[in-house]
């Protein structure tokens, strides 16, 4: 699959209506087909991992944003299944607390960034800040900055700043070793209605509803707004955003797995290559066992 298709690297002028979000069209009758390639994928990855782990020397921290039952969770375990927990760790980011308000807002996110070897992920967040407090600025007011202290203060130079901000912040993640994939789940405002409605209907869903999604569809339009405006704002050749459709899980899946897998290849990893000292010792350490002397 061209992955590029799904790719923004910040060139040219970004229009989030004018991309669909079901399936591309040459792979809307294939779906049983590519659960294997998510299968083939997953298995790939975990192979990879391995590499990753014992060098210590990269990162991967992969970014999901997405409307409410977007898929983001479903997708991290059809996705991410199998990896070795050792080296793999999910955060999905909280309302801040009062110790994280006196912070500034990308602390508690840095200190969530993967070590070397390490595969993290981000259920939401660091965008949040440019999403949810773009439609809701009264949350920033909170947030003890100089000078903000109404909504008024939330002007659009403040936004200007924040996106510089994050492009900033994820160049010194590049910079540092870490491969950054970022991800935004586009599905259609009728498709998470009838997902809000299975989380009704249907008994063994009803633990995911919560009254705040119905509450904050009403602002469906304004967030796809601030998604627009984000991804246009935060898009570099670097690290770009791929744009995924997701109205059908399936093709998301597909899609996000085969990133994925092409985009890890970019990381010059391999096993370490062993020292003279080491190749002695995994010798000395053969003789040993065979004679079964421990």
């Amino acid at each position: 699959m061209k992955i590029e298709q799904f790719s923004y690297d910040g060139s040219g002028k970004f229009s989030l209506k004018k991309i669909d979000t079901t399936p591309v069209k040459e792979y809307r009758d294939q779906k049983e087909k590519f659960q294997e390639v998510v299968t083939s994928n997953v298995g790939e990855f975990q192979k990879f991992q391995q590499k990753l782990i014992s060098q210590k020397t990269y990162s991967i921290l992969i970014v999901i944003q997405g409307m409410d039952a977007s898929g983001k969770d479903s997708m991290v375990r059809n996705v991410l299944s199998g990896v070795n927990p050792s080296g793999f760790h999910v955060t999905s980011f909280k309302a801040l607390t009062e110790n994280e308000l006196n912070h500034d807002y990308l602390w508690r996110v840095h200190n969530r960034f993967p070590a070397g070897g390490e595969v993290a992920v981000f259920n939401r967040y660091h965008y949040e800040e440019v999403l949810i407090d773009k439609v809701h600025p009264e949350n920033i007011v909170k947030e003890n900055i100089p000078g903000i202290s109404t909504v008024n203060d939330v002007t659009a130079d403040f936004w200007k700043r924040r996106y510089k901000d994050i492009v900033e912040f994820e160049n010194f993640a590049s910079r540092s070793g870490i491969l950054m994939l970022k991800f935004f789940l586009h599905m259609s405002k009728d498709e998470q209605r009838k997902r809000f409605l299975r989380r009704i209907e249907i008994p063994s869903k009803n633990w995911k509803f919560a009254k705040a999604d119905i509450t904050e569809r009403k602002y469906f339009e304004q967030y796809q707004k601030a998604y627009e405006d984000a991804i246009q704002a935060t898009s570099t050749k670097t690290n770009p955003w791929y744009i995924i459709p997701s109205d059908d899980k399936w093709f998301s899946r597909v899609v996000v797995s085969d990133i994925i897998k092409q985009r890890v290849k970019e990381l010059p990893v391999e096993f370490p290559k062993l020292t003279k000292d080491q190749e002695f010792e995994l010798q000395e350490g053969a003789e040993l066992l065979n004679q079964d002397k421990y």
